[in-house]
């Protein structure tokens, strides 16, 4: 799953450990913290791409984190799974209600939990879950960060590279700069928005860079005036 990030956040160490090794051996970054408030502190520097909650915690529960994430617009869409030993049916619908996309009853295999994150992956990221995505003629592999157009390989920087699997995680969408900004550079990190135009002015040049003079192909990657940056063609 192209190494997605995953914090997990839970009070008790040997589940944490548990849990860490099992994502790991799945493939998966995994970073750690030991409460609710380390969770929220961490999610801004770390930008995960999921995040696991165990619902009893000390000075915020993973409810209350939960609560947190869908009220601000940096997080509202960051999948989030919560743990608990509440097994009965009206605190499983507390945890939905609260914005939680699955909740998980312990005891529960490992084996299950690495299921479950791999499904709301692919269904919140679908660029973390595929091996190949594909927009008209140009294709990008995750799994070994490789991009090709018409069959040929294109050479992209670190960013650039990022920038072009951000807009094909949604085809069509116009990402704003701002957030261009904390997904590829991180949240809090001070970047100039103009920075953002200059990658993708190089991302464009390798692009269209890797079709013959005697093949001219469009520009699959789109201005918008006051917007962003989206993947298609103007029509």
């Amino acid at each position: 799953m192209m190494n997605a990030k995953i914090l997990i956040a839970d009070d008790e160490p040997n589940q944490l450990e548990l849990l860490s090794f099992n994502l790991r051996q799945a493939g998966f970054t995994v970073f750690e913290a030991a409460d609710g408030r380390q969770a929220v502190n961490m999610v801004e520097d770390l930008q995960p791409d999921l995040i696991i909650l165990d619902w009893m915690m000390p000075h915020m529960s993973g409810i209350e984190v939960c609560r947190l994430f869908r009220s601000r617009t940096e997080t509202k869409d960051l999948p989030v799974i919560i743990l608990s030993a509440r097994g009965e049916e009206g605190d499983r619908t507390l945890g939905l209600d609260t914005g939680a996309d699955d909740y998980i009853t312990k005891p529960f295999s490992p084996r299950e939990l690495v299921s479950r994150v791999k499904a709301l992956l692919r269904r919140a990221r679908p660029a973390l879950a595929s091996d190949m995505m594909e927009f008209e003629d140009l294709q990008i592999f995750p799994s070994r960060m490789e991009v090709r157009r018409a069959g040929k390989t294109v050479p992209l920087g670190p960013k650039e590279y990022q920038l072009l699997l951000t807009l094909f995680e949604r085809p069509g969408q116009v990402f704003s700069r701002p957030l261009l900004l904390d997904r590829v550079w991180g949240h809090g990190v001070f970047v100039e928005e103009r920075t953002v135009d200059v990658h993708f002015s190089r991302l464009r040049k390798a692009i269209n860079g890797a079709a013959s003079d005697n093949d001219k192909r469009p520009n699959l990657i789109r201005t918008v005036r006051g917007g962003g940056y989206a993947l298609g063609t103007i029509s």
